[in-house]
């Protein structure tokens, strides 16, 4: 099935706050390559003329994978990985899988070189960061509905329920990057 020899992916996964965004850009500035599951999301509907937006991001989302199937992220990210692979790329970082259809996907198509890591941080702390943030802040009301969302309709809980490995991301920049590195090196990400 697959082809590829050494090839590792270290996708990251986890609930909005959590510091999976943070987690990604500590690999993709080390030089790694990444797969965006949301960028495949805005490149449909900037190929559809549909405006960016967090609502109409979720709307049309929702009516992409009702009408290509719940696996239509994951069949872009696969074509992608494996260009990248194509290419000569043996350490890709993949920024969300966001679905428990992606979860499976990505599994069936990279069975031994999938390595889920969930970004975690306690549900305040989540909250916090998210009513602080400059792009796009939220109130805990809309951070909670948007998780109820995310682990309702997308069912988002179940990746992150299935990682491999767990960082808990409660403050410390410092810590949450060494525990990163601890496991880059544990799977031979990198040295």
């Amino acid at each position: 099935m697959n082809e590829y020899k050494n090839l590792k992916i270290l996708a990251i996964v986890g609930l909005t706050g959590s510091g999976k965004s943070t987690a990604v850009d500590y690999f993709t500035e080390k030089g790694f390559p990444k797969v965006y599951f949301g960028g495949v999301i805005y490149e449909a509907m900037k190929e559809a003329g549909v405006p960016i937006g967090e609502e109409r991001e979720k709307t049309f989302r929702l009516e992409l994978r009702a009408k290509e199937g719940n696996d239509f992220v994951a069949q872009r990210i696969v074509k992608q990985i494996r260009s990248l692979a194509d290419a000569g790329q043996h350490r890709i970082i993949a920024d969300g899988i966001y679905t428990w259809d992606e979860y499976k996907v990505m599994k069936h198509e990279f069975p031994g070189e999938l390595i889920v890591v969930a970004t975690v941080t306690p549900k305040h702390l989540r909250y916090h960061r998210l009513s602080t943030r400059t792009e796009r802040p939220q109130t805990e009301l809309i951070s909670s509905q948007r998780d109820y969302a995310e682990i309702e309709t997308m069912q988002k809980g179940g990746p992150i329920a299935m990682a491999d490995y767990y960082v808990t991301n409660d403050g410390d920049l410092e810590k949450f990057h060494r525990q990163l590195d601890e496991i880059a090196r544990a799977v031979a990400f990198e040295s």
